[in-house]
């Protein structure tokens, strides 16, 4: 028998599966039992999949009405996933969630509360209960909360020759560092100037991953020589930013000071810093935020760095159990090392004062890079609760006038007025720092 033959019209599936399982009844006769077991595969599964979705906004709807549990993570690769999750409109779940759920509803930002992490990690995880305002009705609407970090990670290198705390300090959700203070090797034996410290810092940076967006000083240093001019090249030549060199306006009056007393010519000086602060500037470092501080005493430009809850003090206050700097250096002045070491006392409780020098006395073994503004009011020796501004200048000027110059006080004021650059050759190829004679005797 020769078979008939339909039209496409005839065997479009779609609108027998439309009319439901009624229209069964009523579909032609060519349809075989196979073609009949297979239209009602397709029924089953469309009428589970409608179940299935209105389960689903039906939990949605009751999960938006519960408070949601949910972590602050501080981890870089986990606070890019983030950074992600919010420009894609995603909700993110943490590798380290306890939850295992992602976050979904309009969530409200927790209350900011004190930093409670290791001083050189960015934060550990710490669990808040964030309520949301509004009930899902029909879709879910995805969390765009910022979890950006506001703390840096900060590592602290000790160079022991001159007892200085180097400092880089780096946005966890960017990887971009600025450096505080670095440091030249110098042997006044030899007059051998060498790069040690410096190195060590480049080899930290390309460890981390960093990009340095700036140098800052904290002020001319008169006991090590800066490397901030050797770390600015290096910089350049292997990443795509040249960090400016950074330090206070009051610098220039310094220079002029120190460029006349060493006959350092103008053209080696003047405008040799690539970016001078006004009293409390702020400036970024990634997402962080810093601000420069004005600091006078130790010397009259002496800038301190506010990143976080952190305070990068220079040389201002020095360890519990040494007190503070000296003030004998030329426009140096205890009464403003007073005024100045109380407005960082001032400060929060927990905020940490990160000092630029340490040197520590008999029974302390190790150099200690901070301590806590608390610590600081209850402990300091020169500076603590108690102590009047009268006490601590007489007590200042009695300790300077017993001290020795620093040993490389002469070669850093000439280095350091110059940002680190080295004196121009001479016609014979010698670059030349002007050393007084020390005489105790008869003139001849």
């Amino acid at each position: 028998m020769t078979p008939e033959v339909f039209s496409i019209a005839d065997l479009d599936a779609r609108r027998v599966a439309d009319r439901g399982l009624s229209s069964m009844a009523t579909a032609p006769t060519f349809l075989t039992p196979l073609f009949v077991q297979i239209l009602h595969i397709m029924m089953s599964f469309r009428q589970q999949s409608s179940r299935v979705g209105w389960q689903w906004s039906s939990d949605l709807f009751r999960l938006s009405n519960q408070p949601i549990r949910t972590s602050t993570l501080g981890n870089s690769r986990q606070s890019r996933r983030i950074q992600q999750a919010t420009r894609t409109a995603v909700s993110y779940t943490p590798d380290s969630s306890r939850n295992g759920a992602s976050i979904k509803g309009t969530v409200c930002q927790s209350k900011k509360r004190p930093p409670v992490h290791s001083w050189n990690q960015p934060f550990s995880p710490c669990s808040c209960s964030i309520p949301t305002k509004h009930a899902i009705s029909h879709r879910a609407r995805y969390s765009t909360a910022s979890t950006i970090s506001t703390e840096p990670v900060i590592h602290d290198v000790f160079e022991p020759a001159s007892g200085t705390w180097q400092y880089l300090i780096a946005d966890p959700s960017t990887s971009t560092a600025v450096i505080i203070d670095p440091v030249l090797n110098y042997d006044p034996a030899t007059q051998a100037v060498t790069t040690q410290a410096a190195d060590s810092l480049l080899a930290l940076i390309k460890e981390k991953g960093y990009t340095i967006d700036k140098i800052l000083e904290t002020h001319a240093h008169a006991d090590h020589l800066t490397a901030a001019s050797y770390l600015q090249k290096h910089l350049a030549h292997d990443q795509d930013h040249k960090p400016p060199i950074c330090i206070g306006k009051r610098i220039e009056q310094v220079q002029k000071l120190f460029a006349e007393r060493y006959g350092v010519l103008p053209e080696e000086y003047r405008g040799i810093f690539d970016r001078l602060f006004d009293d409390d500037e702020t400036f970024t470092i990634g997402n962080l935020k810093g601000q420069a501080i004005h600091l006078p005493g130790h010397t009259p430009d002496h800038l301190g760095y506010m990143i976080g809850d952190n305070l990068f003090c220079g040389d201002s206050l020095f360890h519990v159990d040494i007190g503070t700097a000296r003030c004998d250096f030329p426009g140096g002045d205890a009464n403003d090392l007073f005024r100045s070491g109380r407005k960082l006392l001032s400060l929060s409780d927990h905020v940490k004062i990160w000092t630029g020098h340490d040197y520590p006395p008999e029974g302390r073994s190790e150099p200690v890079p901070w301590v806590s503004v608390q610590d600081h009011k209850k402990l300091n020796k020169h500076l603590k609760d108690g102590i009047s501004e009268e006490e601590f200048v007489t007590l200042r000027k009695e300790r300077d006038a017993g001290l020795a110059a620093p040993k490389l006080l002469h070669q850093s004021l000439q280095i350091n007025i110059r940002a680190g650059q080295l004196p121009s050759p001479t016609k014979f190829g010698h670059r030349l720092l002007h050393l007084p004679l020390k005489l105790t005797g008869e003139v001849w």
